[in-house]
């Protein structure tokens, strides 16, 4: 049986803060919102859609459901597309999957998202499954869509890669060490403050951090 890694996608596989706030900027104009500040674009990128919607933007259930709808039309029209690989994610899954590991995503995007980034970016090839959420919001968060991929893909000592708090928490529902992606939109202190078994600040760095962690 093969050695386990998990990885988040936005903000640790890929750059997806440029569509998604588009996409939001797109959904509070619709609902004659603000301008969305740079603090809750930021806080957008990891976090089930639906929840960020309610927290951030304080919209009751309706307006939720509204707001997805505006930022799912946009977004699946081609701003998904808007998310560069951050440098150094291709050799790093190449090394690992070099070394015999097993991989897979587990993101919180709906994974029919996830399956055309991936694609588009080059990288769906690297992984043996992609897990995420449904679009009616019933699978969305960290804990259930790491539950998926690890019934999927029984490997051994898992590990998730992840670049938010939610990453974090979502694998220690598991009993999973998290390797905090520094170089993702996390805020300072907050991948250490959630726990993460260790933070680096660049993908090359990966390799040891997970080897560190299973000894």
């Amino acid at each position: 049986m093969a050695v386990l890694t998990l990885f988040d996608l936005d903000g640790t596989l890929v750059d997806s803060a440029p569509g998604i706030h588009a996409s939001i900027r797109v959904a509070a104009a619709e609902l004659g919102l603000p301008e969305p500040t740079a603090e809750q674009l930021t806080a957008m990128v990891g976090p089930p859609l639906q929840d960020g919607f309610a927290g951030l933007f304080g919209l009751g259930d309706a307006d939720v459901d509204r707001a997805v709808a505006a930022y799912r039309a946009h977004y699946s029209a081609g701003a998904m597309l808007d998310a560069p690989v951050f440098p150094g994610v291709p050799e790093l899954l190449t090394a690992l999957r070099e070394d015999g590991q097993l991989l897979a995503v587990a993101t919180s995007k709906p994974a029919t998202f996830a399956e055309r980034i991936l694609e588009h970016a080059g990288l769906r090839d690297a992984f043996a499954g992609v897990h995420g959420a449904t679009l009616d919001g019933r699978v969305r968060h960290k804990q259930q869509v790491v539950g998926l991929a690890l019934a999927a893909h029984p490997g051994e000592q898992p590990v998730l890669v992840g670049d938010r708090a939610q990453d974090v928490v979502g694998a220690r529902v598991h009993d999973l060490p998290c390797v905090g992606a520094g170089w993702g939109p996390a805020r300072p202190g907050e991948l250490a403050q959630a726990g993460a078994a260790v933070v680096v600040a660049h993908p090359d760095e990966v390799p040891a951090a997970l080897a560190r962690l299973r000894g």
